[in-house]
């Protein structure tokens, strides 16, 4: 088991971030904000694949303009990006969004940011203080020679302060680098710091395969060292993929139980049937499924069964039939052309049971 640390509890609506909570997973909409209807549109599919909260751009007045509607039509919790402008944050909050992320370094004179804590204080929005690689305040990059973890700890609480001085403790902080071990070093720095709940990702990750694989070694390593709040794993893609990697991480260190689990061999020379194909198709037909059901693809009817005897049920193919089994003991032989068919009533009576 992986003993959290215990931090500040925060709400972003009715979503809770810290105070050991479970670990809820974000993304961002890749649309233009100010197109209320394709961000409306985007945000239901996230909904749909899981996703807990959700941020969007808001880089002017347009986009600030359509965050009331947006929040009209959609269900999950809704984070304003938010730098450089005052105003931008302001018109957030007044338009009901449920968390900022701002850098109060970059928002200019003291006053604005007291305005912006001053709404926010009077609405109870928490602030996501998000510290990146490569915005870091030039004295502190000079100081340090390199955005290292050091760097980023200093701007974050350097932030935390500004907050802190005009009694604003509705915090959550971030910092992220390209750089897995930076950003690994930077979050156990600061994790001995403070108490604030931490959002843990890696930046500008990449595209689906490496991103996910990047995210998956910066996010779980952390996690399994008992820090971190919630996630969002940034993909050059579809922010679908961002939600089912983020569940994957979590569910691969048994923080978080969400849809099935699919559990098959890599295939060897004793496979008879195309294994590939067959988990495939068995994904398909499954991805629906909101339960956490351990579903194994097995391609040896001789050791299948006990290699996924934690499964909840599987199959075990062999020439011209394959073996249906559950938690390791054999139920059932099944001709190769309706094991998938016996496999899914096994998983529906499962879900009824």
């Amino acid at each position: 088991m992986i003993k959290r640390k215990k931090t500040k509890k925060v709400w972003v609506g009715k979503v809770p971030i810290g105070g050991g909570s479970p670990i809820s997973v974000q993304s961002m909409t890749k649309t233009d904000t100010y197109d209320v209807s394709a961000t409306v549109k985007q945000i239901k599919r996230l909904e749909k694949a899981g996703c807990e909260i959700v941020r969007v751009a808001v880089p002017d007045m347009k986009a600030a303009s359509a965050l009331f509607l947006i929040k009209k039509q959609i269900k999950i919790p809704l984070v304003a990006d938010v730098h450089f402008d005052y105003r931008l944050a302001l018109k957030a909050i007044d338009s009901g969004v449920d968390k900022l992320r701002i850098n109060p370094g970059n928002i200019g004179a003291e006053w604005k940011v007291k305005e912006i804590v001053k709404a926010s204080s009077e609405r109870k929005i928490p602030i996501r203080v998000g510290v990146n690689a490569g915005s870091l305040p030039r004295d502190i990059l000079t100081k340090h020679k390199k955005a290292s973890a050091s760097a980023l700890v200093e701007a974050a609480l350097r932030q935390v302060r500004t907050l802190e001085d005009l009694d604003f403790n509705d915090i959550i902080i971030s910092l992220k680098s390209f750089d897995v071990p930076t950003t690994i070093q930077a979050y156990k720095l600061i994790s001995k710091k403070t108490n604030y709940p931490l959002h843990l990702g890696i930046t500008e990750a990449g595209l689906p395969q490496a991103g996910s694989i990047r995210s998956a070694l910066g996010i779980g390593i952390l996690l399994a060292s008992g820090i971190g709040d919630t996630i969002r794993v940034s993909l050059t893609g579809d922010p679908i993929e961002e939600v089912k990697v983020g569940y994957e991480i979590l569910k691969s260190l048994n923080l978080r139980e969400h849809g099935p689990i699919i559990i098959s061999c890599p295939t060897c020379g004793r496979c008879e049937i195309d294994i590939i194909s067959l988990t495939r198709k068995v994904e398909r037909k499954v991805k629906h499924i909101k339960a956490p059901i351990r579903i194994a693809v097995m391609g040896c009817v001789v050791n299948g069964p006990g290699e996924a005897k934690d499964a909840d049920v599987g199959i075990a193919g062999g020439k011209g039939y394959g073996l249906l089994f559950s938690k390791g003991k054999i139920i059932g032989k099944v001709k190769e052309k309706d094991l998938i068919g016996a496999l899914l009533n096994e998983v529906n009576d499962l879900q009824k049971r």
